[in-house]
């Protein structure tokens, strides 16, 4: 298994699906990743891809209901956006100081953290 590009904390934007890229306002399409599934190579992003969960009445409901929650968005539908510019750009490694391995922007240069 390779690694992934994105971690829990980034901040990402959705090239495609139902919350993609709008030209009128491109901030609707960034958020940040609450958490990542390296094995189903997929991450939940907040805000993003919104299904409706119906609920059965249970002890922590009661009533029971329709739930709205993120659901999985694929690893390849997902790029970083550049912390200089707050635009999307791609992802390297470089090794950093004490020889370790950091992710940059290519686009900026700006490492990653």
């Amino acid at each position: 298994m390779s690694k992934l590009h994105i971690k829990k904390g980034d901040i990402v934007f959705v090239m495609s699906g139902n919350d993609a890229y709008n030209a009128k306002n491109p901030e609707q399409s960034k958020g940040r990743v609450l958490e990542v599934f390296p094995e189903k190579q997929k991450a939940i992003v907040e805000g993003m891809n919104i299904v409706s969960k119906h609920t059965k009445p249970s002890a922590k409901s009661p009533n029971g209901g329709i739930e709205k929650k993120e659901a999985p968005i694929h690893i390849s539908n997902l790029m970083h956006v550049d912390p200089k510019t707050g635009k999307p750009t791609r992802i390297g490694r470089k090794e950093g100081d004490k020889g370790k391995l950091v992710r940059y922007a290519k686009k900026s240069g700006e490492e990653i953290k």
